[in-house]
């Protein structure tokens, strides 16, 4: 079986003309086709690939994001909870956050942005042929809130998965989704993260309820020559067995019952001090060696979109840093916290503001619950001249590989 899909799949590139006929296909471990800078082929070391086999890169073509209507402000919460606007201002930085009405899911969000992304990069959902979705707070257990999306925006040559890496999933998603286009596997990857995160908040602890909102972010990555797209990657991992971040309940260790549901054991806990040390060290460290890995340094970087976890995390992380403030992309006063949405609303907000050229170098960074951490180096691509091409050429690098029409047979 595993014979018969490697001939197929050589075929198709050969077809596709990403591999020349006669020549020995690249394998799973050719350089060519890694993600992270340590393999690239530019790496010193690196092994040698064919001289007529394309570059394959995996650039963001297309961006979109989707917030609820409903704002609820410091002033609001002073309703709730013991606070004050100026409290909540000093300790987080935030203004306002955006809250999910009662006909409002991680999917319909995650869908209107996934649609708004496919409409930037020109491209319909039968164009894609993955969606990766980075949520914590999933419309259900089954179905995934992946398959819901890619139903409801009718990708219907796709597969689709979850990611939950808490508010690291977004920049998890972007490298998983470059893997699959860099080996070959899919052409065009969409990589959506949503949250609800204001149904998991404890609305009586005023340490917690006054960070998270909701929302979702989505970008298309699509295959290109151009050297564009992500460039290096950090990921890193350390379990969370003293739960400085979690949700208790809910899960098969401790299922759902009348008891967990009174305790409030459904809704998020946080140790804010322990957790505000661990995100500074691990995203200053992380966005450190992923530019080191792409062979950049800080005054190569045109921005750092950092997850927007609270103003004096990313202050802290600045300065760590040593970054000019400006260099900073910062809109958490008016969103808050939105989990592993927040690194992607901030990329459209970003690029709404101003112009980012055509190469261009732009690092993701963020942490979050599991505990978890990830950066990226991304270089922008000419966007224009990239949708130029597939307009011209609709059938080269960037033909949609209907992945779904191969059935595995025994």
């Amino acid at each position: 079986m595993l014979s018969q899909v490697t001939t197929t799949e050589n075929r198709r590139l050969i077809r596709k003309r990403l591999i020349p006929s006669g020549a020995e296909p690249p394998t799973a471990r050719d350089p060519h086709f890694m993600t992270n800078a340590a393999s690239h082929p530019l790496a010193e070391g690196a092994g040698r690939r064919p001289r007529d086999v394309p570059s394959r890169y995996a650039a963001i073509t297309g961006w979109g994001y989707a917030v609820p209507d409903k704002v609820l402000t410091n002033r609001d919460l002073e309703a709730l909870v013991e606070t004050s606007d100026d409290w909540i201002r000093m300790r987080t930085g935030i203004s306002e956050r955006r809250i999910a009405g009662p006909d409002e899911t991680t999917s319909s969000l995650s869908t209107l942005a996934a649609k708004r992304a496919l409409e930037s990069a020109r491209l319909e959902a039968a164009d894609l042929d993955l969606v990766i979705c980075a949520t914590t707070t999933p419309d259900h257990l089954l179905p995934v809130t992946g398959c819901v999306v890619q139903e409801r925006i009718g990708a219907v040559h796709a597969g689709a998965f979850d990611v939950n890496s808490a508010c690291t999933g977004f920049v998890y998603g972007l490298i998983m989704g470059t893997q699959f286009i860099r080996s070959g596997n899919c052409e065009r990857v969409l990589v959506v993260a949503g949250e609800t995160l204001s149904r998991f908040v404890n609305w009586k602890d005023r340490n917690t309820c006054i960070l998270f909102g909701d929302g979702a972010g989505a970008v298309v990555l699509e295959a290109t020559e151009e050297k564009s797209g992500l460039l290096s990657s950090v990921m890193g991992s350390k379990g969370d067995v003293g739960h400085l971040l979690a949700i208790e309940a809910g899960g098969s260790a401790r299922p759902a019952t009348l008891e967990t549901v009174a305790a409030g054991e459904h809704l998020i806990t946080m140790r804010g001090n322990e957790v505000f040390r661990f995100a500074v060290r691990c995203m200053s460290q992380a966005a450190t060696d992923a530019l080191g890995k792409a062979g950049l340094a800080l005054t190569d970087v045109h921005k750092v979109v950092p997850h927007q976890a609270n103003l004096r995390i990313l202050k802290a992380t600045q300065e760590a840093l040593g970054l000019p403030i400006e260099k900073m992309f910062v809109n958490v006063e008016r969103y808050g916290n939105t989990g592993a949405a927040s690194v992607p609303i901030a990329l459209c907000e970003l690029l709404a503001e101003e112009t980012v050229q055509p190469g261009d170098n732009l690092v993701f960074v963020a942490f979050g619950g599991g505990l978890t951490w990830a950066s990226a180096v991304v270089r922008w691509a000419d966007v224009k001249a990239l949708t130029r091409d597939r307009q011209e050429h609709p059938y080269s690098l960037s033909e949609p590989s209907k992945q779904h029409s191969l059935t595995p047979t025994a």
